[in-house]
């Protein structure tokens, strides 16, 4: 008898065992292939506002549970309750926006009049598209491929964390009460060697992929030689920069939020600082009174504005670049005696603020992903774009000031995905969403994302 795999999913709440489900075998993965190509043949022939209504249906289904799916992302992945629902209401902006924009933007692209011929460009489908979904944002990066690749005629197979398993189960329910056709959108759980498996497979001609530098390397490794497209959302080391001439009340609220939202676990948080030796130690104090505001706490307490990191070994990772700081000669501005619920050897980790940092130290280089923010004094625009520009990552960076012409004139200097004056840590879906350097390949949302997930067929009819 085959051996039955199970895979657990511990909550960072308690350390309890929250759900476990049992993996699928190759058999069960080869027949949703199988079940994903033939849905496909009759989904990509079904126009465009079908495919948005029953789109639109399952956001409808799936907003009406809310309150239950906040809940899940509190026990499966720590973030406090208060904030939970906070990312169905962005699962639902990123949906409606796509769903809007979808017949304009998959309409076919006529060229030049040309007597005697007509010619157009046809949007057609990749076909199967594999989405592996991390745990952090389970829903909103999840939703940053699904519904799009859905409205553009492809048919899906969602694999997600196996921190976060009931957000897939949640997809296909929330489908399955819109009257989505059997085979066009399915979940599995899977182990890395068998998701491996199934990129690797004839079948699967796209995989949208949001993780970790290794983990989209195993992807490019796992689908080389088959020639296929990959949408990599991958790590982030994203800066900000303070200039003398910015609001600074609403720099360090902006840019406090940014660094402990989601205790620091956001590819697009800010880890790393820089501010103008002006207002380089009025900024400090501001954010450290700021953070000391921080409740941490377990994270069904409504009271609770900080919760624990995923997983105890996250914690230790975080803490490790504190302790390498600190040796190297950088300065610690929080007491974790002020957070009674720290926990050296656990997942409940206090923030922490730290200053004097330069880039020999892992804090400033390294992703973090967890609360800790190091802030570096510095003497130019100049500088502060050479700073922020000393990153294997480019996701998204932020320069705050009241000159916005100058901003965009450093804007265009740094090298990320989206840049941002005077805010961060935010995804709008008009526009698309890319990294360049090690924070990714391919782009997401906007009327790019389309493109991103069809295939161009040109049309090239002489007339008779």
């Amino acid at each position: 008898m085959a051996e039955t795999r199970k895979q657990e999913t511990v909550s960072p709440v308690d350390g309890s065992v929250y759900v476990t489900r049992q993996l699928a075998g190759k058999q069960q993965w080869m027949e949703a292939l199988a079940a994903s190509e033939m849905a496909l043949h009759e989904w990509k022939m079904i126009p465009v506002p079908e495919r948005a209504a029953v789109c639109s249906a399952m956001v409808d289904a799936f907003v009406a549970r809310k309150e239950s799916i906040a809940e899940e992302i509190s026990w499966m992945m720590g973030r406090p309750i208060r904030y939970a629902a906070g990312e169905v209401r962005g699962f639902e902006e990123r949906a409606r926006h796509m769903i809007s924009i979808a017949e304009t933007a998959l309409a076919p692209v006529e060229v030049e009049p040309k007597e005697g011929f007509r010619r157009y460009i046809q949007r057609d489908p990749k076909g199967v598209v594999a989405v592996i979904a991390p745990w952090n944002y389970p829903y909103l990066t999840a939703v940053n491929a699904v519904i799009p690749a859905l409205l553009a005629g492809n048919t899906v197979i969602l694999k997600h964390s196996a921190q976060t398993p009931l957000c897939a189960e949640r997809f296909y329910e929330a489908f399955e009460a819109a009257g989505l056709s059997r085979g066009v959108f399915q979940y599995l759980h899977l182990s890395h060697e068998d998701t491996a498996e199934l990129i690797r497979s004839e079948q699967v001609q796209h995989v949208c992929f949001t993780g970790s530098v290794a983990g989209g390397a195993a992807v490019e490794k796992a689908v080389a030689g088959r020639f296929i497209s990959l949408g990599l959302e991958l790590g982030g080391k994203d800066p900000a920069y303070v200039r003398a001439d910015a609001d600074l009340d609403a720099a360090v609220e902006t840019l406090v939020d940014g660094a402990f939202f989601n205790s620091g676990q956001s590819c697009c948080g800010i880890e790393r600082i820089y501010v103008d030796t002006e207002v380089h130690d009025a900024f400090v104090a501001k954010a450290v009174e700021l953070t000391r505001q921080y409740k941490l706490g377990r994270p069904d307490d409504p009271e609770t504005t900080l919760g624990p990191l995923v997983k105890p070994s996250a914690a230790t990772f975080a803490r490790e670049q504190v302790e390498d700081a600190l040796a190297k000669g950088a300065t610690a501005h929080i007491d974790s005696s002020l957070f009674p619920a720290d926990n050296p050897s656990g997942a409940y980790m206090a923030p922490q603020i730290l200053t004097g940092v330069d880039h020999s130290m892992r804090v400033m280089t390294e992703e973090t992903f967890g609360p800790v923010v190091g802030i570096q004094k510095t003497f130019s625009d100049e500088e502060a774009i050479g700073l922020m520009n000393d990153s294997e990552f480019g996701l998204t960076a932020s320069v705050f000031t009241r000159n916005i012409e100058r901003a965009v004139e450093l804007g265009e200097q740094i090298e990320t995905g989206t840049f941002f004056t005077n805010r961060c840590d935010y995804l709008d879906p008009a526009l698309v969403w890319t990294g360049v350097k090690h924070s990714g390949a391919g782009y997401a949302l906007s009327p790019l994302g389309f493109e991103a997930l069809t295939q161009p067929k040109s049309y090239h009819l002489k007339l008779s």
